[in-house]
């Protein structure tokens, strides 16, 4: 059965930095396509970020470029996004997506693990 599960959010200020995880198990992260997703406040889930590790793909949302940093580990079977210079609009859940191809899209995945929040304050 797959499951992923999130951690790492929490509360920083604005230009801090946080390390988001995806923990899977039921398959391989190096095998299938791993996405983050953000929902803000009162917003609908846009894509942040996707990696494929078996063709080193990945892909970043406008608003990310250049200071988030998608990542995968298949000894931990984990995938993590390394967010730098945070800003107050990067606020809201963040969730991992599987089971697709990359795309920032969220009908292209197929499970979704239950979200981690991140609060930047101003």
């Amino acid at each position: 059965e797959v499951h992923l599960v999130e951690s790492g959010g929490g509360l920083v200020q604005a230009g801090g930095s946080l390390r988001l995880s995806c923990a899977a198990s039921g398959f391989t992260v190096d095998r299938y396509t791993i996405a983050w997703f953000h929902r803000a406040p009162g917003k609908g889930r846009e894509g942040v970020s996707c990696i494929t590790s078996s063709d080193g793909r990945t892909d970043y949302a406008d608003s990310v470029k250049g200071r988030f940093t998608i990542s995968s580990d298949s000894g931990k079977n984990t995938v993590y996004l390394q967010m730098n210079s945070l800003k107050p609009e990067d606020t809201g859940v963040y969730y991992c997506a599987a089971y697709g191809f990359c795309s920032l899209s969220s009908s292209s995945y197929s499970y979704w693990g239950q979200g981690t929040q991140v609060t930047v304050s101003s």
